[in-house]
């Protein structure tokens, strides 16, 4: 509940004041994880995130925490937002955006997290963070 409070919140912020918060935060630089998910279908796992303003869906990740590692810091995130565990995770790319560092990364993940129910819509995990993920065919990206 406080989540989606704060989240939107946060939204309703210019881009400057998230940076600025963001920076205050991690003084010298951010680093975040994300990753390409794709199941035994061939299908492409999006996240929608509350604190991700005008984004839209995206792939799963976050921001590391002190002292994480990038691909434990991804596999927590996945975990979080989903209720699935990866596998056969391999890194992809490595980039940087002024003060901030993102790895990302491939894995392999099934279909479903809890129930077979989602398979084919969106179901939120019962992690901390608060998103809508589904699965999609490469063919509707």
């Amino acid at each position: 509940m406080i989540i989606n409070l704060v989240g939107k919140l946060w939204k309703k912020l210019p881009k400057s004041a998230r940076t600025f918060v963001a920076r205050r935060m991690q003084v010298t630089f951010t680093a975040s994880a994300a990753g390409i998910i794709v199941n035994e279908d061939g299908k492409v796992l999006l996240a929608n995130h509350v604190l991700r303003p005008a984004s839209g869906w995206g792939v799963p990740g976050g921001f590391l925490e002190f002292g994480e590692q990038s691909e434990a810091a991804f596999r927590r995130e996945v975990r979080e937002e989903t209720g699935i565990d990866v596998h056969d995770v391999q890194l992809y790319r490595v980039r940087t955006f002024k003060r901030h560092i993102e790895v990302m990364f491939t894995a392999k993940g099934t279909a479903t997290p809890r129930s077979a129910a989602a398979r084919s819509r969106s179901w939120r995990g019962s992690g901390r963070t608060n998103c809508r993920r589904r699965w999609l065919s490469t063919s509707n990206l």
